[in-house]
């Protein structure tokens, strides 16, 4: 398979509006409800926590299964990982700006850059997911756990394969990323007007990033004593 059809087919798998079709399903149109971003976190909140892990699941998938196969039936093409982190980039831009709703806006690609990374480096990937769910269930905060486990997959990912590689720049640019995205979120965390599922965060803001930061370094301390 030619690398440029591969490409299309990642931007395609990374355009499927899981959220979109999940909120069509229910009758709803979530661009329209909640804050209006086609993400697993908008469909917790507006159809709940079942269909939002649905979408959640399906829109890592969309980042995993084209790093995981496509290079394996691609001819020619850049050597090494670079192929691989290309059909990533292709799906997590298919996601954020989905060729099925006329490229308008998706999602924020925090799931599918997961999925991604689940596929290219799986260790350090799982570590960054422990850390998002310890900050979000300590302080109630999705986005909070998503810019958490963004800023701790870079270092998980240099211990685990070091930070000269392809990879490890790929990481860092993800989760610049993430927190580009994310801006309009930490405007709200810092005024206190950020959406915050009730049922969570007994523990607070402070309590759950320092839990956080332990899970990190203890992912961390893991990783460098299993490459030893």
């Amino acid at each position: 398979m030619h690398p440029l059809l591969g490409v299309l087919i990642a931007y395609a798998a990374g355009s499927i509006p899981a959220a979109y079709l999940a909120g069509r399903a229910a009758g709803v149109d979530l661009r329209t409800k909640g804050s209006g971003n086609l993400g697993a976190t908008n469909v917790v909140r507006v159809l709940g926590l079942k269909v939002g892990l649905v979408v959640f699941a399906v829109d890592m998938a969309k980042g995993a299964v084209p790093v995981g196969f496509l290079p394996a039936v691609t001819t020619g093409g850049p050597a090494g990982p670079w192929m691989a982190i290309i059909y990533g980039g292709a799906a997590i831009l298919g996601h954020v700006r989905p060729v099925w709703l006329r490229f308008g806006k998706g999602g924020k690609g925090v799931a599918t850059a997961c999925g991604v990374f689940l596929a290219l480096t799986p260790e350090p990937t799982l570590f960054a997911l422990a850390v998002f769910l310890v900050v979000f269930g300590a302080t109630g905060y999705v986005s909070l756990g998503s810019l958490a486990a963004a800023a701790a997959l870079p270092p998980l990912v240099a211990a685990a394969i070091g930070w000269r590689q392809p990879v490890f720049v790929v990481a860092v640019l993800i989760a610049a990323f993430v927190f580009w995205t994310h801006r309009p979120n930490m405007q709200r965390l810092w005024r206190r007007e950020e959406h915050r599922f009730s049922k969570m965060g007994a523990l607070g803001v402070p309590s759950g990033l320092f839990i956080g930061a332990l899970v990190a370094a203890g992912g961390l301390a893991w990783i460098m004593r299993s490459a030893r």
